[in-house]
């Protein structure tokens, strides 16, 4: 065994930018390529964001100007702009900033002074520009090295700051923004800064009442219950209501910072939430599970130098409201025991349907609680005595020095139909990290179904227990959950019923951003010196033209014709995933009535119209063929493509 040395030669020094780009995952958490709001380059975006709203807070502008171009990222505030001498300083020091003076900045979100550094150091191309007094200062860097340091000049702008910057695409393999998860970052800056207006690529971001405006939003064309409860102090506001669909809806923010992760102020906000309600109904002994039951609600509060358990900020560690203040825990129990409870009182209708929404919960549970118990049961002998699922090696608590959260993260789980499909994934995949889980058929249509179906249906039971999502979405055992069919009619129709699941039951589970549709090529083209993969005709076409020989043209309507030498690199490094994304206006009821129940001509137009695996190669006469195909077999053949695409 050779021997390894250990002394002065070692032992090395990284400066900021060496640091940051050698260890990107403590700055700004999983890169990713766009697929995810939680990937990085999302996270570079709001860690500049987050000092222009700085700045808001404390009096300085009332607008913030956002562009997205070709990859590229401009950020405009109004402020005060960065001291001109202390430019290049404030984006390229570790520790150097205006926020460790706690005066001046009591209650802001980013407090270490790292977070525009790491943009600096992640980026291709990233330029600064202060304007303050008249004068102005523009610096520009490419991945943390200076490279034009301007000197300072007079101008006619309108103080403030300007950044801009486009990711490393050696950092951030062929990334991707989409404006929709910008959009919805951008929308959430507006509720908790009421008056403030982000302007984003034309469109105007605006909100004038705070969380009862992202809660109507979030909720429109919902049935709601009640009418939303909006109540707030001067450290503290929520918007609370409860509505007919399964899962249960929290969006918290400390100090302007969507908190997706939750932290200590959310769990004392769901602990004061079911205490209030305990001490309204003080006779009826209500279970959480029913209290909580299909309640939407948003929770904001502003802390004094906010600790979080990471540098993304998207879980709350703090204890204290501040120094010489309260417990969160106490300070939110009391607002909500004082606030809410005289609301209820005070309101007598609102309060009559909190309960009947209670009891409703309360009967749902209990018809299927003898289910559950037999599904449980049949559930664990498939698990023991079946293929169904083929689980990853990397278990929750194994020793590679990362905690269960950790490892969580980095695993998959593919949902596909049929021998062939499962066995290339299967014989192609990192067995560390993915996992497979093999449907028998069609799944059910379970539009408009109860709760029952998901216990009383074998496929169904089964894939709830693989994922763990039977008791609350907080337990699911994979972080991405792939759903894995052929790229032809059949394949699109069990996408179909796979996201009527998932939306229906568990629509949490979309919301949050953990359920995508794996994209597989259409096509291979090559000849004796290259081989092309392609996604589309257009691609297609395109490698056709950069062969030299004669192309051989393969075209894919099954993943199991795919072997698995060729999969495993549409699964690995290079995967294309399509995340199913819920905008802001996105009303479940209305995708799953469009697209799961009775038949409409305009239905069927918009079907036809989006069967782009298919159309490319079909005659007139051959699309109205289908046509009258779908007409006639409605029950066997329902949607075939999903909402994502509408």
């Amino acid at each position: 065994m050779a021997t390894v040395t250990y002394n002065e030669d070692n032992i090395r020094s990284l400066d900021w930018k060496e640091h940051i780009r050698l260890r990107p995952g403590m700055y700004i958490g999983k890169l990713g390529d766009g697929a995810t709001a939680d990937d990085g380059i999302y996270i570079l975006i709001k860690e500049v964001l987050d000092n222009c709203i700085d700045e808001y807070v404390m009096g300085h502008g009332t607008a913030i100007d956002i562009e997205l171009t070709d990859g590229m990222i401009s950020i405009r505030d109004y402020g005060r702009g960065i001291p001109l001498g202390k430019v290049i300083d404030c984006v390229s020091k570790i520790n150097t900033g205006g926020k460790y003076d706690s005066k001046a900045f009591k209650k802001s979100v980013g407090l270490n002074g790292v977070g525009t550094k790491a943009v600096n150091a992640l980026s291709n191309f990233f330029r600064v520009q202060a304007i303050r007094e008249g004068k102005t200062k523009v610096a520009e860097f490419s991945k943390g090295v200076l490279g034009n340091d301007f000197k300072i000049k007079k101008t006619k702008e309108v103080n403030g700051t300007l950044v801009e910057f486009k990711p490393d695409d050696s950092i951030f393999k062929n990334y991707k923004f989409r404006a929709e998860y910008i959009e919805n970052q951008l929308w959430n800056y507006a509720y908790l800064n009421a008056g403030l207006k982000l302007n984003f690529n034309g469109k105007t971001i605006y909100s004038k009442n705070g969380l009862l405006d992202l809660l109507t939003r979030k909720t429109n064309g919902d049935e709601l219950r009640y009418p939303i409860i909006h109540l707030k102090d001067e450290d503290i506001e929520l918007a609370l209501t409860h509505g007919n669909s399964y899962g249960e809806q929290y969006y918290s923010f400390v100090n302007g910072q969507n908190t997706t992760q939750g932290g200590t102020h959310l769990n004392a906000y769901k602990e004061a939430i079911v205490n209030c309600v305990r001490g309204v109904f003080a006779k009826q002994s209500y279970d959480v599970k029913d209290i909580r039951a299909s309640i939407i609600t948003a929770v904001s509060v502003k802390v004094e130098e906010p600790v979080f358990e990471s540098q993304t900020k998207t879980r709350l560690g703090s204890n204290d409201i501040g120094p010489k203040g309260p417990t969160i825990r106490t300070f939110i129990n009391d607002f909500v025991k004082e606030k809410l409870e005289n609301y209820l009182l005070r309101n007598e209708e609102v309060k009559k349907a909190l309960q009947d929404r209670i009891e409703q919960s309360k009967k749902e549970r209990l018809d299927i609680a003898g289910i559950q118990k037999e599904a449980r049961k049949k559930a664990k002998k498939a698990n023991l005595h079946n293929k169904k699922l083929r689980d990853c090696r990397l278990h929750f608590n194994d020793s590679n020095k990362k905690t269960p959260e950790e490892n969580r993260l980095r695993t998959t789980v593919f949902i596909t139909e049929g021998d062939s499909a499962s066995g290339s994934i299967t014989k192609a995949r990192d067995v560390q990290t993915q996992a497979v889980f093999s449907l028998r058929g069609k799944p059910l249509n379970c539009y408009g179904l109860t709760k029952k179906v998901v216990y009383q249906n074998e496929e169904f039971n089964l894939l709830q227990h693989a994922l763990n999502i039977e008791e609350s979405l907080d337990d699911l055992r994979y972080n991405q959950v792939v759903i894995a069919t052929d790229a032809d009619v059949d394949g699109m129709h069990i996408r179909m019923l796979l996201l009527t699941f998932f939306l229906q039951f568990f629509p949490d589970l979309v919301r949050n951003g953990h359920l995508f549709v794996l994209e597989t090529p259409l096509f291979r083209v090559r000849d004796k010196q290259k081989t092309f993969y392609c996604y589309s005709e257009t691609e297609k076409q395109d490698a056709i033209g950069k062969l030299r020989g004669k192309p051989e043209i393969t075209r894919f309507k099954g993943l199991g014709e795919i072997s698995p030498d060729e999969f495993a690199g549409f699964i690995g490094d290079g995967i294309k995933l399509e995340p199913v994304v819920m905008g802001e206006d996105t009303n479940i009821d209305d995708i799953l009535s469009y697209f799961m129940g009775k038949n409409t001509p305009a239905r069927q137009v918009f079907i036809i119209d989006n069967l782009k695996v298919e159309k490319d190669e079909l005659t007139e006469d051959e699309v109205e063929d289908i046509n009258e195909d779908i007409e006639a077999q409605l029950e066997a053949k329902l949607e075939e493509i999903d909402p994502v695409a509408a």
